[in-house]
């Protein structure tokens, strides 16, 4: 049974953004282990509070990550 854990800053991402990363990322295991898996592959999305997730030391807000998608990097 497959379990695919995505962590990311709370507030990024929408409700409906979300629901699409579940579903593709289901898509995208059923595509390697065959339909009848559908049913017991798990996608859980965890969240983290802004500012607690740090990358080189340096603590990433909500604000920062939308910053850099509004820049493409």
């Amino acid at each position: 049974m497959p379990l695919v854990n995505v962590k990311l800053i709370e507030g990024v991402f929408t409700p409906a953004q979300k629901q699409e990363m579940i579903h593709k990322l289901t898509d995208a295991m059923v595509s390697i282990e065959g339909e009848n898996m559908r049913q017991v592959t798990t996608v859980i999305i965890e969240e983290a509070k802004s500012g607690d997730w740090a990358i080189g030391g340096k603590p990433l807000t909500t604000a920062d990550v939308k910053a850099l998608a509004e820049v493409g990097v």
